[in-house]
């Protein structure tokens, strides 16, 4: 089976840094795979935040991760302070995608690349809804 292989956008519309806990520490020394799903979680909610939305209130629908992609490139570790990219991009009716360009700031490594797709939801009507115009204007 081939590997995954994300291809970057060329532009990113948001910028973010995390440090890497004690407790996103795996038994080989290293940050774990399920801490960067959690540590991309938290930039995705700065990534809305800085747009003034939640993942429950993004101009009015919900989002639902629908899927996840992370090809990953290099360790890192307890100490590191990670420099998280993102855009939204390739549009649905009802999703979207987002990207997340994951380095290190100390020596600009990249760690991982990722990508999450998001489902415009109604929890009310639970039901799809079309992606907000005022976020596709965000991205155009």
């Amino acid at each position: 089976m081939p590997r995954i292989k994300l291809e970057v956008p060329k532009e990113f519309k948001f910028k973010t840094e995390i440090d890497i806990r004690i407790s996103d520490i795996n038994y080989g020394n290293h940050m774990g795979n399920d801490a960067l799903l959690s540590i991309m979680h938290e930039a995705r909610i700065r990534f809305l935040q800085n747009f003034n939305c939640k993942e429950l209130d993004m101009f009015g629908v919900s989002l639902i991760m629908s899927d996840v992609a992370i090809q990953y490139k290099t360790e890192a570790y307890h100490g590191d302070t990670l420099q998280i990219e993102m855009t939204a991009y390739d549009f649905g009716v009802t999703a979207f995608d987002l990207f997340y360009y994951i380095t290190r700031k100390s020596d600009t490594k990249i760690i991982a690349l990722a990508k999450t797709n998001m489902v415009c939801y109604d929890y009310n009507e639970k039901k799809m809804k079309e992606v907000p115009d005022e976020f596709l204007k965000l991205f155009q």
